[in-house]
This record gives C-alpha cells, structure tokens and sequence, in this order.
C-alpha cells in the first residue's frame, strides 16, 4: 500500500526559500510518478507540479521559474524547492504518489493515486 509523508513546512518571508519533503513507504518511487498540490483557504486543491519516472516535469504557470520539483529515489524522496514565495503560495502542500504526470493537473489523480496529510506553508512579514 502506497504511503508518502511530507515534511518542511513552516513561516517564511515574502521572497524567501523553503524545501518540502515527501518520503514514500510501501512502494519503490522509482516507478512512480509524484506530485505536489496545494490547498489555500476558502480554494480548491490544485496541483502545483509533478514529475514522472524518467524525470519529466510539469508545473502550474504560477510557479513556473520559483518552483523546483526533483526526486531522489535512493532516499524514496521527491522534493519541491520553493524560492522567490509569495504571500499567495501560503497553503497546505499536499504530497500525491501513483498520478498522472501530464500537462493539465485536473487529470494528475486517478483511484490508485495516495495522498500524504498535508504540510503547512505560510508566507508572511
């Protein structure tokens, strides 16, 4: 059974940095494609990047240029380093193993995918 856990959440400034974890158990994220969403307040979740076995990436045009997400397979990782943030990315990051990594993120999720619990990210002076 596929479990992912997310880590790295917390209170960074408007501009600033932060890196979330994703650390998969119950599988082998090698051959899995993964993906980060995001819930703001009174939003839908919405995905914010995935990327797929052999590595290929997408981002929602938000975050393109800010967001960077990679994987570690070693480690059964998969990161998304976050820079230049915004008062608008503050959300709870969620963390999705077994997606559908294609160009539009309403079709990332299918039944096999899992979610992680969540991480908070606030963006605040």
């Amino acid at each position: 059974q596929l479990h992912v856990v997310e880590s790295g959440g917390g209170l960074v400034q408007p501009g600033g940095s932060m890196r979330l974890s994703c650390v998969g158990s119950g599988f082998t994220l090698d051959y899995y494609a993964m993906a980060w969403f995001r819930q703001a307040p009174g939003k839908e979740r919405e995905g914010v990047s995935c990327i797929n076995s052999r590595e290929g990436t997408h981002y929602v045009d938000s975050v393109k240029g800010r967001f960077t997400i990679s994987r570690d397979n070693a480690k059964n990782t998969v990161y998304l380093q976050m820079t230049s943030l915004k008062v608008e990315d503050a959300a709870v990051y969620y963390c999705a193993a077994s997606v559908e990594c294609m160009g539009n993120p309403d079709y990332w999720i299918n039944e096999d995918s899992a979610w992680g619990q969540g991480t908070q990210v606030t963006v605040s002076s």
